[in-house]
């Protein structure tokens, strides 16, 4: 029989600290606790709580989001990293969705999902990660690729697409990119991207989109950049019917929230009216419980621009 490992309190308390109060049994063996020891502190009532087979938490009380990260790494192996929601918020953004932790383990690993980890084994394992302490976590591409793959309604996945791209986490190019590597399937993720490649940036927006295309109002120009005819800059409109001089946009609080961005863009209706531009503007609400009402006053402007001469704007189309 081998020597039992004389016990390393020190080493144990060391490895506590660094672990977010998260061990492994293996790790707490190897540190000389016996495994009696080991299974009266794990036992109902005891000093310990299991978190995951094999991962405990050296607390009492509910887990931390910290802790359920750092235990979902410990399950899944050195070689795992987080994705999906969970690696998103370390990218400083607000995903939907279950609090659950997905985490990336290589293809030749074999470990099951448990608890409140979903593993997904990948050939395309990254190869770059990010680290805060010792949870590993992917990029902000493939996090909300592989976010936008797992949601199941689309509102929610034009939700993280537009908020990536909106807040400059990344670029449209590296979603598509993400797309076009990942597996098939992601037809929610594939059609949030198309919207954005037409130049929308936010749900409302998206809304909006969705409404004006499926209407019997002519197709306008989304997201269009108007100059006057000394090749100045006006503004961008939502939607833009050039034939006519009318624009749409849609006031999207998610994304205009500071007193300061609602003055920017009340500038901006100023100065479209003051170059010729009808333009409309609709509450993101008032897309969402009046779409007929949104309609009507598209309609109504549209008639009234074509009763005049268009004015003389020139709208290039949405850059990425």
């Amino acid at each position: 029989m081998p020597k039992r490992s004389a016990f390393d309190a020190e080493r144990l308390q060391q490895l506590l600290r660094a672990q977010h109060h998260v061990i492994t049994r293996q790790q707490a063996l190897l540190c000389g606790l016996p495994p009696s020891t080991l299974d009266r502190y794990i036992a109902p009532g005891g000093r310990w709580q299991r978190l995951l087979p094999g991962v405990y938490l050296s607390l009492t009380g509910a887990a931390t989001q910290d802790q359920r990260e750092m235990a979902a790494l410990l399950y899944a192996g050195p070689r795992s990293l987080i994705t999906g929601p969970a690696a998103m918020r370390h990218h400083q953004l607000s995903p939907p969705g279950p609090n659950l932790v997905d985490v990336l383990i290589p293809w030749t690993d074999r470990r099951q999902s448990a608890g409140f980890v979903r593993v997904y084994r990948t050939r395309r394992m990254p190869s770059r990660r990010y680290r805060i302490g010792l949870i590993r976590f992917a990029k902000a591409p493939r996090a909300v690729a592989d976010t936008a793959r797992i949601l199941t309604r689309f509102d929610d996945v034009r939700q993280v697409v537009c908020e990536a791209v909106q807040r400059r986490v990344c670029t449209v190019a590296e979603l598509t990119e993400e797309l076009a590597a990942g597996p098939a399937g992601a037809a929610l993720f594939r059609d949030a991207l198309a919207e954005i490649g037409d130049g929308v940036r936010s749900v409302a927006e998206a809304d909006s989109r969705i409404l004006i295309l499926n209407s019997d109002l002519p197709r306008p120009m989304f997201n269009a950049r108007l100059f006057d005819a000394n090749g100045v800059f006006i503004a961008v409109a939502d939607a833009w019917w050039g034939s006519v001089g009318v624009s749409a946009d849609v006031d999207s609080y998610a994304y205009h929230l500071s007193a300061a961005d609602q003055d920017r863009t009340n500038k901006r209706h100023a100065r479209m009216f003051a170059h010729g531009i009808l333009p409309l503007h609709f509450s993101p609400k008032r897309v969402k419980t009046d779409p007929d009402g949104v309609l009507n006053d598209l309609r109504q402007a549209i008639e009234q621009g074509s009763r005049r001469p268009p004015p003389p704007i020139t709208a290039l189309p949405a850059a990425d």
